[in-house]
């Protein structure tokens, strides 16, 4: 340690100092380079002359260059596999920093998408409870643009997206037709010279014949030793790239080993943005439509395809963007009642520091990720921090919400840029906060009903946050907000962009508030035309913005979604007799029907399975997997079928995961359904599967020895048993609740049942469905 890194420590207790790879420290330093990266991100030392692989590529420096840096090391890597986290380390190590008296905490690791009291969540909770601002990564998706993606959900975290900067380090291919192409690049150029496709310059046997990806596939992705010498040698070698595979520079040391002279590297899945690595040989990245006419340029010139590259040519463009990969809304875990991501920031080939022992001996390189994009916000949570010592987290996070931008590219949705695009300077003078602290979150989690037994709880969309979601709008809802006025007295009047077909009305319309003064306001949403729609769809969105006509613009993104009816989705019971009630809430007036579909008993299958050595199931080809178990199951027609497995019904502590394939649309047979969570604990629902044969594959990922004993349940249709009644009321109103019972009788002892409730405004069934619940009953 030094004046600058003033703590470093390790944890390992989770993970297993015993698992580690033996190329791991066992300590705090970093032999990986992500950390080192994030750190240096946030806290790098200002004007730091930056050079990889002899280019200078000026001065660098962090986002709060004066700050102090203490690091605590999660994250580890066991032999042959990538870096993982225990949360156990984690939460560990977040106390310990809590205790040390960090102000800023950045995690570039992602937590639960669904869980706000996850072991990680619940220490931020308390370190946010402290006055430790914490950022953290919103996750990586892929493929990508994916809604309903977004982690680290908790609200006294500040979650981030990924988006663009301005700077960009271009180049050019010119073939030898005259066509020219712009992508990427930070490498050096080429003379005019022979151009292929990595399919042509193969090597003739696979170098690692028990690889699952096929031999042709890695060859087009340019696997290291993939490519032959006495083909490439001399040429340019045009490399294939979907999102995943081998890393980008591992494509050009392959062409680097096979004596290559330069590499185009070209998407090939999605439009996902091209990155300026720095590269083994001279290289340029070109999206997928100009990749595939260079290609389709080499396929029609029968061998004689030439190419010239031109590289590192630095330039401004517009930013920022959305990054491919960034995750998206509206939070699963508390069904769209808060909005997630809160903001975004740069996250796109970042250039920081890195770990020389984990890449190739350089002392910088560039990322990307939304690793990235959190650590530029943990260094402005700082900065912010030093500048108002007397602000609290979430007056931190509220001033950069309401002060961000919007990001370019279409119509900006609040679910991809959160808030908006981070804007440092605005964010010190915001004008007006909203603050929340420890017990205003106790009762949001006991609203979002994850916690129980609670002295106070309230609608998670009436959380004091500087965003309103509403995910579940039953014809009209009013939420409050508090605001603190943290410039100079002034008068603030409020202006909305109304979410099309939701009617918005603010009270009051004007705040006039001194220095320190906070007041409230409330806001009503009324459905007046927006139409229904099931989660993860059917949000509108809009804006609410609090103006003083002095420079001051608080804006708070709205995302809305109207529903028709909200029950439960299982609802459990006991008993050969006996009953369970239930609470909906109505978004529509008029009738109100139940159909009922009669309670079945589970089948069981008894199975046995082994552990699985590579903790790798291959859903392409699920029979290659090691540790897999399959039962075949025949679906005649259900409404609602469901396969599942339950810890108690393993013979030890161990971690299975079901996959389940059957017939699929248009004639083809597929993955249908999986579950793969950290127990035995897994679930897999069929909605009307298409009649026909089923596999269930039982994968033993981690089972507590070298095998699993387990018991397979399933409900796919069967005689009705027993006697179920169902009491509701009718006709309901628009933005009422009611309670439902369900009743039964006549059940056998030690079975397991489901059946399923059906609500509808109409008895005939060609109208879609209002929604409904299932019901489980286990008989002792």
């Amino acid at each position: 340690c030094n004046q600058k890194l003033i703590g470093c420590r390790f944890y390992v207790a989770g993970f297993g100092a015993e698992n580690l790879d033996p190329t791991e420290f066992l300590s705090c330093r970093d032999s990986d380079g992500h950390g080192t990266h994030t750190a240096t991100t946030a806290a790098g030392n200002h004007g730091v002359t930056a050079v990889i692989d002899g280019i200078v590529l000026g001065q660098a420096s962090g986002i709060a260059p004066r700050a102090r840096v203490a690091a605590y090391k999660t994250c580890w890597r066991a032999p042959g596999k990538a870096a993982s986290c225990f949360g156990s380390d984690r939460a560990a190590a977040i106390d310990q920093a809590v205790a040390d008296g960090v102000d800023v905490l950045n995690h570039s690791v992602t937590t639960s998408q669904t869980d706000f009291l996850d072991q990680v969540s619940v220490a931020f909770l308390f370190a946010a409870q402290s006055g430790v601002f914490v950022a953290a990564s919103g996750g990586n998706v892929l493929p990508p643009f994916q809604f309903a993606t977004v982690a680290s959900p908790g609200p006294w975290i500040t979650t981030v997206a990924a988006s663009t900067h301005d700077r960009f380090f271009g180049g050019t291919v010119e073939l030898g037709n005259g066509s020219t192409f712009s992508g990427a690049s930070l490498t050096a150029g080429t003379a005019m010279l022979p151009l292929v496709h990595s399919s042509s310059v193969g090597v003739a046997t696979d170098p690692t014949p028990t690889d699952r990806m096929p031999f042709a596939t890695r060859v087009a992705l340019c696997f290291v030793g993939h490519l032959d010498p006495a083909k490439a040698a001399g040429k340019i070698v045009l490399c294939d790239r979907p999102f995943g595979a081998n890393a980008p520079v591992d494509k050009s040391l392959a062409v680097q080993q096979a004596g290559g002279a330069g590499m185009i590297l070209r998407n090939i899945d999605f439009m996902f943005g091209v990155s300026a690595d720095i590269h083994h040989v001279p290289t340029v990245h070109v999206e997928k439509t100009d990749g595939a006419a260079i290609k389709a340029y080499i396929d029609s010139s029968s061998g004689t395809a030439t190419a010239k590259l031109t590289g590192n040519i630095p330039r401004t463009i517009a930013a920022p963007f959305l990054a491919s990969f960034s995750p998206a809304g509206p939070s699963r875990a508390a069904g769209g009642d808060i909005l997630k991501p809160d903001l975004t920031a740069p996250a796109v080939d970042i250039l920081a520091g890195v770990s020389p022992v984990g890449d190739r001996g350089r002392l910088f390189d560039f990322l990307s990720g939304t690793s990235m994009s959190a650590a530029h916000v943990a260094g402005l949570g700082a900065l912010l921090k030093q500048r108002h010592p007397d602000w609290s987290p979430m007056m931190i996070k509220s001033a950069l919400m309401t002060t961000a931008t919007r990001t370019l590219g279409g119509v900006p949705s609040p679910f991809g840029e959160g808030a908006g695009h981070v804007k440092p300077n605005a964010a010190v003078d915001p004008g007006l906060v909203y603050d929340h602290g420890f017990g205003d979150w106790m009762a949001f989690i006991c609203g979002t009903g994850q916690l129980t037994g609670c002295s106070s709880t309230i609608d998670p969309s009436d959380l004091n946050q500087a965003s309103i979601a509403i995910g579940d709008l039953h014809g009209v809802q009013t939420v409050t907000r508090t605001v603190t006025n943290v410039g100079p007295r002034a008068t603030y009047t409020v202006t909305v962009t109304a979410p099309p077909g939701i009617g918005v009305v603010v009270n009051p319309t004007t705040l006039t508030l001194s220095t320190g003064e906070s007041a409230s306001y409330s806001v009503t949403f009324t459905r007046t035309g927006a139409a229904f729609a099931t989660f993860p769809n059917g949000f509108q969105v809009g804006s609410l913005t609090w103006s003083d006509g002095a420079g001051h613009t608080v804006r708070s993104p709205l995302a809305i979604r109207p529903v028709i009816l909200t029950v439960p989705a299982q609802v459990s019971g006991t008993g050969t007799t006996g009953s369970v009630s239930f609470q909906a809430k109505y978004g529509y007036s008029g009738p109100f029907l139940t159909t009922i579909s009669r309670l079945v008993a589970a089948t069981t299958q008894v199975g046995h399975v082994v552990d699985d050595p590579d903790d790798h199931f291959n859903i392409l080809n699920p029979t290659a997997t090691k540790g897999v178990t399959s039962h075949t199951l025949v679906i005649t027609g259900c409404g609602l079928c469901r396969i599942a497995l339950f810890d108690d019904q393993t013979d030890g502590n161990d971690d299975l995961d079901l996959y389940v394939y059957g017939p699929t649309l248009g004639g083809g047979f597929g993955l249908v359904g999986s579950s793969r969570g950290p127990t035995s604990t897994e679930e897999v629902n069929l909605i009307n599967p298409i009649p026909g044969t089923y596999t269930v594959f039982v994968h033993g990922l981690n089972t507590d020895g070298p095998d699993a004993n387990y018991t397979l349940f399933s409900w796919i249709g069967g005689p009705p048993v027993g006697n179920l009644t169902v009491a509701a009321p009718t006709p309901v109103t628009a933005g009422g609740t009611g309670t439902i019972t369900a009743s039964w009788s006549g059940l056998s002892p030690a079975t397991k049942y489901l059946g399923v409730l059906t609500f509808r405004s109409t008895p005939f069934t060609v109208v879609p469905e209002l929604g409904h619940t299932l019901l489980r009953v286990d008989t002792p």
